[in-house]
């Protein structure tokens, strides 16, 4: 991989992580339309956990804060630590009992058509629910729905950002505390799939270094940058826009397969 090829890569990463638009979902459609080459998973984990970074830049004060009470025995930072852990627990149970069957999921470039203009569906539903949200944060059956909403977000073409967020909204979480808890949601999971490169990444030979180091430093800029837009976006409810977009790359897939299909 060239260091231009790994901007990009950290670049498309890094803005549609965080924006509700798909990252797993452009990425089967680049393999799948525009015959992009899946990259190896030692880059996939080392852009994924700059993006992670991305989300301890933009939160650092309110992950302080959560840490700092942790120390100190606070109850809210506690109890707000463990619904977080919580909302993991619906995504980590679907791999582990139907593991096989998201994997095949991914052969599909018709499963990410549909899950774009699901997608499109989820945002646009936020119109309604994002001016009556006015909770300060989830509660413990609310955290569970939201992770459950996370869990559906594993089908390509659908956000994570965006099915959770809009699950948050439709909870009554207010608009920017239902953002922090999507993204403070992603932390986890990263984390565990960064534990696991490890051993990996210290095996990498020498000449990779450079471009994963590219690779990392702009999806992390460009992390922080989507996750920036989207919460500005949530302040002037112009949220649902990403609509248009989603439903119209769906829309792109299907022409696309009718294409190559002579249809």
């Amino acid at each position: 991989m060239t260091e231009l090829e790994a901007f990009i890569l950290g670049l498309i990463q890094g803005l549609t992580e965080f924006l509700p638009v798909s990252s797993s979902g452009h990425l089967l459609v680049l393999q799948a339309l525009f015959g992009a080459e899946r990259q190896g998973i030692l880059i996939e984990v080392v852009v994924h956990v700059a993006t992670l970074a991305s989300v301890l830049i933009f939160y650092r004060r309110r992950v302080g804060a959560l840490i700092a009470g942790a120390i100190r025995g606070d109850a809210d930072a506690l109890i707000y630590g463990l619904k977080l852990v919580v909302a993991t627990l619906p995504a980590v149970l679907l791999v582990l009992v139907a593991g096989d069957f998201l994997e095949a999921l991914f052969e599909s470039t018709a499963t990410a058509g549909i899950g774009f203009l699901i997608t499109g569906g989820i945002l646009w539903s936020t119109r309604k629910t994002a001016p009556a949200a006015q909770l300060r944060g989830p509660g413990w059956g609310a955290a569970l729905l939201i992770g459950c909403a996370q869990a559906l977000a594993i089908v390509p073409g659908i956000s994570r950002s965006g099915a959770t967020v809009a699950a948050a909204l439709a909870l009554g979480v207010a608009p920017l505390a239902a953002a922090e808890f999507s993204f403070l949601m992603s932390v986890i999971a990263i984390s565990g799939a960064a534990v696991r490169a490890l051993p990996e990444f210290a095996s990498a030979p020498s000449e990779v270094i450079a471009p994963l180091v590219i690779a990392s430093a702009s999806a992390m800029v460009f992390g922080v940058a989507a996750i920036w837009i989207f919460v500005r976006l949530l302040r002037t409810r112009g949220f649902h826009y990403f609509a248009y977009y989603t439903w119209a790359v769906g829309l792109a897939v299907f022409a696309g397969l009718a294409v190559v299909g002579g249809c």
